[in-house]
């Protein structure tokens, strides 16, 4: 099955491009970017912090059913624009990745359907293709079907 997320990331190059269409209209694929309860609904973590604004913090953390931690991100917002555009850098816990920013827009493209448009940029290109070489692809695109699934509801 074809992934509708789409990941280009040029040879020797330390960023990539990541960009999805989905049926849902700009001011709720943006929500979905922007408000805690629905975050948590479509990337199955919690968050423990979102100061949507300049200089504001993030923090998501996710726990095995014993309540270890298995996954923890968090960052700094540098830019928030309603329904346009979050600049924010991004660094997961415990792992060799660095940090890396991430320039996120959004775009109408009629009534009822929008274009999420990802610019990461990573610290170098050894560290990019480390993030490839796991299963980051069939990762984002799952929990891109979960966030059409989820808001499609709320429409």
């Amino acid at each position: 099955m074809e992934q509708k997320t789409k990941i280009n990331a040029e040879d020797g190059k330390q960023d990539l491009l990541i960009t999805r269409e989905f049926d849902l209209p700009l001011e709720l694929l943006f929500k979905a970017y922007a408000e805690p309860e629905i975050i948590e609904q479509w990337m199955g973590t919690k968050v423990l912090k979102l100061e949507n604004k300049k200089y504001g913090g993030w923090q998501f953390e996710t726990t095995d059913p014993k309540g270890n931690v298995v996954f923890q991100a968090s960052g700094v917002i540098h830019e928030f624009s309603p329904n346009r555009k979050i600049t924010r850098t991004f660094e997961m816990a415990n792992t060799p990745f660095g940090v890396q920013l991430e320039i996120t827009e959004f775009e109408k493209l009629t009534d009822d359907t929008s274009k999420v448009n990802m610019h990461v940029i990573y610290e170098s290109v050894a560290k990019r293709d480390q993030v490839l070489a796991l299963p980051f692809g069939q990762g984002i695109n799952w929990a891109h079907n979960r966030l059409q699934e989820i808001l499609s509801k709320l429409k």
